[in-house]
C-alpha cells in the first residue's frame, strides 16, 4: 500500500475554461493551450509521458500512446478563482460563497482600521498590478514611510513596503493587524506582505513575502491526517495558505528550483503521510506578469526536474500533479482565470494509462487521501483510489 504521497500545485497552470467561466469573465482562458500556442509549441517531455498531452490539445506536447500515469482534469466546485479557494478544496473544503473582491478598492471603514492600529497612513487603496504600483506610487512612499494598500481582481490585499523604508518584520505586524481587520464581512481570502528593494522607479520585489490567510471553516485533509499522527509536509507556501494548521513540519521555499529540490530530497526520509508543495513561479512571476516566454521557460525547467522526483519515489509512494486555479499570461487584464486544472497521477505500483475523466471537484484529491490513509470519510470529492490502484503490486 502506499506510504506516502507528493502533492505538487503547479500554480496558475489551468487546462481550459470552466464550463462558468463566463461568469468570471474568462471566456477563451487556456493557460496551457494558449500559452503552447502563441510559443508554438512547449517542449516537456516528461510531462508528456506522464500523459499530459492525453488531457488536452498541447501544441508540441503529443498524447503518449502509453502513458506511464493516469491523467484527467478537474473542474472546481467552489465560487471563485483565487490560491485560497483552490487549495481549500483540494483538501475537502468547497466553498459555496466566493471571498468578497474590491475592485474599486477597500471602503473607509477597513483603511482607517489598518491606519489607527498600526500608526501609519496608508497611500494607494486601488486595483493594480503589483510591479506597476511600484511604479507609480514607489517615490511617495519612500517620501513619506507610508506603505501601499492595493489589491486585484482576487479576493487580496496586499501591502507593499520597501525594506529600507519599514522593517520586513514590521510589514509583517501591519499586516497581521490587517488580517484582523479583514473579518466578517470584508474577510479577504489572504493579506499578503510585499517587500521590496531598489532606487529611482527600478524597484524589485523580495522573496520574503508572506501570506496571511483565512484559518480554514472546517477540518481540511491536513487536519484528518495529523490527528492520526501522520507527517505532513508544507512546501512552499502551503504553511501559509493553511494558516499553519494540519501541518507538522515546514520549509517555506522561494521558488520552484528550491520547491522542487527540497521535495525530491524528502523521498530520501522515512516517514508516512504527505508532502504538499505549492510551485509558485508559474503564476507569481510569469502569469500575472503576462509573461508567456517566461511561463514557458519555467514549464520547461519543472519538466527538466520531474525526472530526479519520479527516480526517488518507490512502491510506496505516489506522486499527484495538479494546479489551483488558471492564470492565462495571453489574455487582457493580469488575475486568475477560472479553468480546469490537470490532474497526473504517478506511481511505481499504481496503474498506468487509466483516464480519469473529468472530475466534479478538487476535492477528489482530498477524498483520494482519507481513502489511502483509512481516514474518517467525508461527503465533499470522490476518490479516484480505486481506479489507480494496482492490487497485483
Amino acid at each position: 500500500m502506499i506510504k506516502r504521497v507528493v502533492l505538487l500545485v503547479l500554480d496558475g497552470v489551468g487546462v481550459g475554461e470552466a464550463p462558468d467561466a463566463a461568469r468570471y469573465g474568462d471566456l477563451g482562458s487556456n493557460t496551457i493551450g494558449n500559452l503552447a500556442r502563441v510559443q508554438r509549441g512547449l517542449f516537456l517531455p516528461h510531462l508528456a509521458a506522464l500523459g499530459l498531452g492525453n488531457i488536452v490539445p498541447i501544441n508540441g506536447v503529443e498524447p503518449a500512446d502509453k502513458p506511464l500515469g493516469c491523467f484527467g482534469k478537474m473542474r472546481e466546485g467552489s465560487m471563485g478563482k483565487d490560491t485560497t479557494t483552490g487549495h481549500w478544496e483540494l483538501t475537502g473544503i468547497i466553498l459555496e460563497e466566493p471571498f468578497p473582491t474590491y475592485p474599486d478598492g477597500f471602503p473607509n471603514e477597513v483603511i482607517e482600521a489598518i491606519e489607527m492600529q498600526s500608526g501609519r497612513k496608508t497611500i494607494g487603496n486601488k486595483t493594480a498590478s503589483g510591479t506597476e504600483i511600484l511604479k507609480e506610487l514607489g517615490e511617495q512612499h519612500k517620501r513619506t514611510g507610508y506603505p501601499i494598500i492595493y489589491t486585484s481582481a482576487d479576493s487580496v490585499l496586499q501591502i507593499a513596503a520597501h525594506e529600507d523604508v519599514i522593517p520586513v518584520e514590521e510589514l509583517y505586524r501591519i499586516c497581521e493587524i490587517a488580517r484582523g481587520v479583514c473579518s466578517g464581512k470584508h474577510a479577504v481570502g489572504r493579506i499578503i506582505a510585499r517587500p521590496f528593494v531598489g532606487e529611482g522607479n527600478n524597484y524589485i520585489r523580495t522573496l520574503d513575502r508572506k501570506d496571511f490567510s483565512l484559518v480554514p471553516p472546517f477540518k481540511t485533509t491536513l487536519d484528518l491526517m495529523t490527528e492520526q499522527g501522520l507527517t505532513v509536509w508544507a512546501v512552499g507556501k502551503i504553511e501559509d495558505v493553511f494558516a499553519n494548521r494540519g501541518i507538522t513540519k515546514s520549509n517555506h521555499t522561494k521558488d520552484n528550483r528550491s520547491g522542487m529540490q527540497f521535495t525530491t530530497d524528502l523521498l530520501h526520509e522515512d516517514f508516512q503521510g504527505l508532502v504538499f508543495t505549492n510551485l509558485v513561479d508559474f503564476d507569481s512571476k510569469y502569469g500575472h506578469r503576462n509573461d508567456p516566454a517566461g511561463f514557458a521557460q519555467a514549464l520547461a525547467e519543472f519538466d527538466a526536474m520531474l525526472p530526479a522526483m519520479l527516480k526517488g519515489l518507490t512502491k510506496q509512494d505516489m506522486l499527484i500533479i495538479v494546479a489551483d486555479h488558471g492564470c492565462d499570461p495571453t489574455t487582457p487584464g493580469s488575475d486568475h482565470t477560472r479553468e480546469y486544472v490537470p490532474l497526473l497521477v504517478y506511481g511505481p505500483a499504481l496503474k498506468a494509462g487509466i483516464d480519469l475523466g473529468v472530475r466534479q471537484s478538487f476535492a477528489d484529491v482530498g477524498a483520494t487521501l482519507t481513502e489511502i490513509f483509512g481516514l474518517p470519510q467525508t461527503d465533499k470529492g470522490a476518490s479516484f483510489w480505486a481506479e489507480v490502484y494496482d492490487a497485483s503490486c
